[in-house]
């Protein structure tokens, strides 16, 4: 299961490369002189069309196999198993995963409305005592 952006990041991302390469091509085609700077801008345009490209096939979250993956561009994600969490925190709308070894930390900003209720979820479902966890328990009556 993907955890998706919301899409007005995506758009962003994408708009932001195409204005990068239309200043690039702009300025290598009106200059008689070409400086090196032009080819910096599109540059910056491919590497935010590659931004979206990535983000858009491959989303924020992935969830599968009892395992929750942070997909980060560059290869700087981070993965964490469901059943080592024992602690989430959630402050200031964000939510921290924390296991003996390390945390994850996930900007609900970024999450799509209806990606975050399944994150919601997914998290509530956790076996986790109600001091380590912000959901309340569910109750069995």
């Amino acid at each position: 299961m993907k955890i998706k952006f919301k899409r007005k990041r995506l758009i962003v991302n994408l708009v932001l490369g195409i204005f990068w390469i239309i200043l690039g091509i702009l300025s290598i085609v009106t200059d008689d002189k070409i400086r090196w700077t032009d080819y910096g801008y599109l540059v910056i345009g491919i590497l935010y069309v590659g931004h979206y490209l990535y983000d858009l096939s491959n989303q924020y979250l992935t969830i599968e196999n009892g395992t929750i993956r942070k997909n980060r561009l560059y290869g700087f994600g981070k993965k964490i198993n469901l059943n080592e969490i024992n602690w989430i925190k959630k402050f200031a709308g964000d939510y921290t995963l924390k296991t003996e070894k390390s945390e994850l930390k996930i900007n609900t900003e970024l999450i799509d409305k209806y990606s975050l209720m399944e994150l919601n979820k997914i998290l509530a479902e956790v076996n986790l005592p109600s001091e380590k966890t912000p959901w309340l328990p569910l109750s069995s009556a």
